[in-house]
């Protein structure tokens, strides 16, 4: 009698229970507790190139339309609506400027980027706040606002000046991507022949100033070498603000295991990427092939450059690239977490900076096709909300606490990287 009155029990509770979620419920409520922090997207350079940073008539709550067939550009990867969409409420803008710049017109450059993000985030008060600190993106967030960050991506952009630093950091950037794919005078790029052995010590002195002033030290785009001279030095987290792993794809953008380890020692964050070459094995060794016919057909067809153009058609048409998917962000984000946890690993889209998107995620509404993938893994929504926001958040704290605790600590002084 016992045994049955037990049996009836457990089935009253069972029926009472609410059914399992579903991968897509359970990324949606980890999406509206947590909406995304994406750590880059390079609308500004798409306001600077497509429309020579002029935004009277530019509407930013619609951008789909926003060909530019003259230039070759496809429509934008972002705008308010798809922002809401993909349930994006926080986003580093990344205020790059070409690293083939001299670098006295690359800190030009870089203020009026700034100046455009600034301009836009005041046209929409209703949907963007600038944000500068955790607390004002928590403020932000809650309000359902989208938190708007500034992040500078590349080195080049302080014209190898701590003083230019230190006044980049006054007007509200709140990392700096060391290099681009260029060296700089004081580190070396993942993209770039090696000139430095990674950091020299006036780039030792950079990382060191970043963190003294609270900005963020952005290891996306610098050799390995400069990865580990910068965690040598770090004492507060750093970040990567759109790469993938290694061990995935083997491009040099991404993260070697090796470094992962030690970002999991610094409390840093690998925020994973989604351009299709660094996501995919298969398009990263495509794009050798087109590089390597290219280089052919114009070494065969020298002084034809019509005739070199032809061929290249005819073998893309005979070669397409292959799509990178889903899945394969999701595989990089299920490596960095088996390897050092699920704290330490973000996302950094790198939308409005990529002439090809993966499949399924091609502009920033599609945040949510990823998080069900992870759902469907077996990811819980508490690991999806650390995923989306949760960690960057715990990252720029410990930053700022870190820059709290110096804050009485002089000015770095130092000579230039000449």
């Amino acid at each position: 009698m016992r045994r049955l009155t037990f049996l009836a029990g457990a089935a009253l509770l069972i029926a009472a229970s609410p059914p399992g979620r579903s991968p897509e419920q359970v990324a949606e409520a980890a999406l509206r507790a947590a909406p995304v922090w994406d750590g880059h997207n390079d609308v500004p350079e798409q306001i600077r190139e497509r429309r020579k940073d002029m935004i009277a008539d530019f509407d930013f709550r619609d951008t789909s339309a926003s060909t530019d067939p003259a230039n070759q550009r496809l429509a934008m990867h972002t705008d308010l609506t798809r922002l809401r969409r993909g349930h994006v409420g926080a986003q580093f803008w990344s205020v790059w400027v070409s690293a083939l710049l001299p670098e006295p017109q690359a800190v030009q450059a870089t203020l009026e980027q700034i100046d455009v993000i600034k301009r836009l985030i005041a046209r929409y008060p209703a949907d963007m706040q600038l944000a500068t600190s955790s607390a004002e993106i928590a403020r932000a967030m809650h309000s359902g606002k989208i938190a708007s960050l500034i992040g500078m991506e590349g080195g080049h952009s302080i014209g190898a000046s701590l003083g230019v630093l230190r006044q980049m950091y006054a007007l509200g950037a709140r990392y700096m991507t060391i290099t681009h794919f260029k060296n700089t005078a004081w580190a070396d790029s993942a993209t770039d022949a090696p000139a430095h052995n990674g950091l020299t010590d006036f780039g030792r002195d950079v990382v060191r100033e970043m963190q003294r002033l609270g900005m963020l030290v952005d290891l996306s785009h610098v050799s390995e070498k400069t990865m580990l001279d910068a965690l040598d030095v770090a004492k507060a987290p750093v970040m990567f603000s759109h790469s993938g792993a290694r061990a995935i794809n083997g491009h040099s953008r991404n993260v070697p295991d090796s470094v992962l380890d030690r970002v999991k020692t610094n409390g840093g964050i690998v925020m994973v990427v989604t351009l299709p070459s660094y996501v995919s094995e298969e398009a990263r060794n495509w794009s050798a092939r087109l590089a390597a016919e290219k280089a052919r057909l114009d070494a065969i067809h020298t002084g034809n450059p019509g005739a070199a153009m032809a061929g290249m058609v005819t073998w893309t048409m005979a070669n397409p690239p292959p799509r990178a998917t889903v899945a394969q962000v999701a595989d990089h984000i299920d490596h960095i977490v088996k390897r050092i946890g699920v704290d330490h690993v973000g996302i950094g889209g790198d939308f409005d900076g990529m002439a090809s998107v993966t499949q399924g995620m091609e502009d920033v509404s599609k945040y949510p096709a990823l998080f069900a993938e992870l759902a469907r893994r077996g990811y819980s929504q508490a690991d999806l909300e650390k995923i989306a926001s949760g960690n960057m958040l715990r990252v720029l704290r410990g930053a700022e606490a870190y820059a709290a605790a110096h804050r009485g600590d002089p000015p770095i002084e130092s000579a230039t990287a000449f």
